[in-house]
């Protein structure tokens, strides 16, 4: 009988610690302190140098990335021609060929489009 009850709360525990493991809470990129702070024509250049080391290098990072916008909806935003940014909020008060600076989540570079890819972006200016 005793090994059974050890049996279950054994199986109990490591359900309680999986069930935390696989459901951790999200993070909070408007929170945390950005790792990177860079233009946009700098991080361009480091991908245009070696993308590989560059991915590695901001890959789910928390960045700063300041530049011109060059395209603009309104949960959108692409600086310089090369940094497309996911908002978080919807924005009406940007517009084109303004100084902005973001923070968000490197979530990879696009060989195609030749674009870096942020998410969660928030507006900080």
């Amino acid at each position: 009988m005793r090994k059974w009850i050890a049996i279950i709360v054994i199986l109990v525990i490591v359900a309680f610690l999986s069930y935390h493991y696989i459901y951790q809470d999200h993070r909070d990129i408007e929170s945390e302190t950005a790792v990177f702070t860079i233009t946009a024509k700098d991080i361009t250049n480091e991908f245009e140098i070696n993308s590989s080391d560059a991915e590695t290098k901001y890959l789910n990072k928390t960045i700063v990335i300041s530049g011109i916008i060059t395209e603009l909806s309104s949960n959108q935003i692409t600086v310089n021609d090369k940094v497309f940014c996911q908002l978080v909020k919807t924005t009406n008060v940007l517009k084109p060929n303004q100084k902005v600076t973001l923070k968000g989540r490197f979530i990879g570079y696009d060989n195609l489009l030749d674009e870096i890819k942020l998410d969660q972006c928030y507006i900080i200016n």
